[in-house]
């Protein structure tokens, strides 16, 4: 098999400079003729291999600015996106390349863990599922979703309420609040109609929780002329994108840390939401940022 002799190959030859640098740690004690004698060395490997252990490691720089982007989104970058960083600093360099090198400084991107805890209710009134999975939105404040999610911490929790538009996957506004209340929705919706303009109309998308069903919260989007959109009972999917979002938050920020009070998680998951919106490069949007992708767009229009 060629794979299995190219690896065997490789492994060879890593013995082989391992085996010269410990002949070259033992010169201070030993001849050199006797060193080789008894490692099965020729002179003319050895000194081969020493040349191999003192070249300049050609990628260096590379791995230099691989590291720094690495932990400058603190691991959340895999070798995809740290590519695609490389490539707008002006860098044309391979994805394989970059895999490989990370695997070589060992850097790696943390594992997504996922976690979903819907809130959901009887009272009120359903609306139809007129998104149906199509989460695709030809420009901003075309479509939007929502939904609510709590983190727990000290026996205390924290809900938040943000809202997503799908053209850019940009969290568009949210609240936050120690209790799931109606208030830190009517804080949320109140922010997000601050961003529209008289001649958006965008639909709205959430799941079955009461407090989408409540008749004044629907009367407010009505009174904004906002289409209201709601998932099949008891179907996380139809709401992907924004559990998405759920997950890439608590597994890139909430999952990541210790937190010593709910003030700290607060400042915690604020911050994260501008790095999301602002710096965090999405491969679905041509390896932009939210923001930088509806800037780009306003640009073109």
């Amino acid at each position: 098999m060629p794979t299995e002799k190219k690896a065997k190959g490789l492994s060879s030859k890593r013995e082989k400079r391992q085996k010269a640098a410990i002949i070259s740690e033992l010169r201070r004690n030993y001849a050199l003729s006797d060193l080789l004698r008894a490692a099965g060395m020729s002179r003319s490997t050895w000194y081969h291999n020493m040349n191999a252990l003192k070249r300049v490691d050609r990628h260096a720089g590379l791995k230099d600015k691989i590291r720094e982007i690495y932990h400058h989104h603190k691991g959340r970058y895999g070798y995809r996106r740290i590519t695609l960083s490389l490539r707008k600093q002006g860098l044309l360099v391979n994805h394989k390349t970059v895999q490989r090198l990370m695997a070589e400084v060992s850097l790696r991107s943390l594992i997504r863990v996922k976690k979903y805890r819907a809130w959901k209710g009887e009272a009120g009134k359903a609306a139809s599922n007129i998104l149906s999975r199509d989460f695709s939105a030809s420009k901003a404040n075309e479509k939007w979703v929502t939904d609510v999610t709590e983190f727990s911490i000290q026996g205390k929790k924290l809900y938040l309420s943000p809202v997503l538009d799908l053209f850019n996957r940009e969290i568009i506004s949210y609240s936050l609040s120690e209790r799931p209340v109606m208030e830190m929705v009517n804080t949320m919706l109140r922010d997000a109609f601050a961003k529209l303009s008289p001649e958006d109309a965008p639909l709205l998308y959430s799941d079955q929780g009461w407090q989408y069903r409540m008749a004044a919260y629907q009367a407010k989007l009505k009174a904004q002329g906002i289409t209201q959109s709601m998932s099949r009972k008891g179907n996380c999917l139809d709401n992907a994108v924004m559990e998405n979002f759920f997950g890439t938050l608590k597994s890139e920020c909430f999952y990541l840390s210790q937190f010593g009070s709910l003030r700290e998680l607060r400042e915690a998951i604020e911050g994260y939401i501008h790095y999301y919106n602002n710096e965090r490069i999405s491969l679905k949007l041509k390896g932009l940022s939210p923001v930088e992708y509806r800037t780009q767009a306003l640009k073109a229009a």
